[in-house]
């Protein structure tokens, strides 16, 4: 079974990707910062992280440039859910090391897709 971490400050975030992760067969675990994501990374790293973008303690963007240079933390697909939707986020999210970007509020289909083209569905 695929595993799949959710870092996000918001419960309800949380709480609907994991419904929509674990109907695609994912074992979820959730982390509120990405402090507490990467100290979860250290101990189990996971197939997939859903990564918000503006979070308190570590920001998204500090999540991933400090996860791409952990042992192993250059093989999870990370996608990036945000409200920050222009140009120059989506860009400073792939060059520090993310697969793909989704928009919230997002629904299953669309987390779907997104998951199929880093090839994790």
């Amino acid at each position: 079974m695929k595993t799949c971490l959710i870092i996000d400050d918001s419960r309800v975030i949380r709480k609907v990707s994991r419904h929509i992760l674990e109907s695609l067969e994912f074992s979820v675990d959730e982390a509120e910062n990405g402090k507490e994501g990467l100290d979860k990374c250290q101990v189990n790293m996971p197939d997939v992280i859903l990564l918000d973008w503006n979070m308190p303690v570590m920001t998204g963007i500090e999540f991933i440039t400090q996860l791409r240079k952990h042992e192993g933390g250059d093989k999870p697909k990370v996608v990036f859910c945000t409200t920050e939707n222009d140009v120059a986020h989506i860009r400073e999210a792939i060059s520090a090391g993310a697969d793909e970007y989704v928009m919230k509020p997002f629904d299953h289909e669309t987390l779907q897709i997104k998951l199929q083209l880093v090839g994790m569905a």
